[in-house]
């Protein structure tokens, strides 16, 4: 205790965290990836000041009734090894602000960067349909619904749970009357609709990845994360119907992680384009709609099983 009276200004309690937590070994992959951003992002939320304070703010003083809540929240972190954004209840993704909690994957796809980009060089005009399929928090059909105006936007997930997070966020964002919600197990809940961007992020983590995910991934809804002994039980349906749901110069992007590799293996045949990230990232690939219809009975064929390096 008598250490902590030494620490005065918001600046010394964010380098109390910083230290704490890489004294505690602490897994960072929720938005950060440093103690340094982690800690001073706590250190704020506890004061109620935004991540955008200005530096010369952290040479304030702090109270004891607020190094109480400092304290706690940094605990928190640390003895139950919470990611920040649940904590907090917000995540930031695409430049935007989102409503987070244990009911969704905290957002940090790198879909982002491309989302930034207008999906460029790969759309050859504005979407005016958009289906963010597996969409959790909402973050990346919402951010696509800012970024092109004139869209209109399906946020579709197997989750009541997710969708009900997803509803908040379209709410927070403004946009009702463009965006929604659509409970649906992969395309099952929207029989011959068909849009001109098709984005998803889907469960991919193999079952060897998810035995040895760090200890701030089991506060995530597992149906989030796990996708069989390869990572591709979702990603097999999806790319098999991906082809009925696209319109003639539509264009299909997933995200499959480290089951890149279980992708590449599966359908060697298909010239799957793999986005190199400017920001960081990996496992994301791109397919036109004629590329689907192209390989849609390699895909349909793939339904039999996962693939054939994981049987013996």
């Amino acid at each position: 205790m008598h250490e902590l009276t030494a620490l005065t200004t918001i600046r010394d309690y964010v380098r109390l965290g910083v230290s704490r937590f890489h004294e505690q070994g602490l897994f960072f992959g929720h938005g950060s990836d440093n103690a340094w951003d982690e800690a001073r992002l706590l250190v704020l939320h506890a004061l109620y000041l935004p991540w955008e304070t200005p530096e010369s703010y952290l040479d304030c003083h702090v109270s004891e009734a607020e190094r109480n809540v400092i304290l706690a929240l940094l605990n928190r972190r640390m003895d139950q090894r919470i990611p920040a954004s649940y904590l907090t209840g917000h995540a930031r993704f695409a430049g935007y602000d989102f409503f987070v909690d244990e009911r969704v994957l905290v957002p940090r796809s790198p879909i982002a960067e491309l989302i930034t980009n207008r999906f460029e060089p790969w759309l050859e005009r504005d979407p005016l349909r958009i289906l963010d399929l597996c969409t959790g928090s909402g973050c990346i059909g919402i951010a696509c619904a800012h970024t092109f105006e004139h869209a209109e936007v399906v946020l579709a997930d197997l989750s009541a749970d997710a969708l009900a997070v997803a509803e908040t966020n379209i709410e927070a964002h403004g946009l009702q009357e463009r965006v929604e919600t659509r409970w649906s197990d992969g395309f099952e809940g929207m029989p011959g609709e068909r849009f001109d961007l098709i984005v998803s992020n889907p469960p991919y983590v193999d079952a060897e990845d998810m035995a040895d995910l760090p200890d701030e991934y089991l506060h995530e809804p597992e149906m989030g994360l796990s996708a069989g002994a390869d990572g591709l039980d979702l990603v097999r349906r999806m790319l098999a119907e991906a082809a009925d749901h696209l319109t003639e110069d539509g264009v299909l992007v997933v995200e499959v992680g480290n089951s890149m590799v279980h992708v590449v293996a599966q359908w060697p045949e298909v010239n799957f384009e793999w986005v190199n990230f400017t920001h960081g990232g990996h496992g994301v690939f791109v397919l036109s709609a004629a590329q689907c219809r192209q390989y849609q009975s390699l895909f349909v064929a793939g339904l039999g099983g996962a693939s054939a390096e994981n049987h013996p």
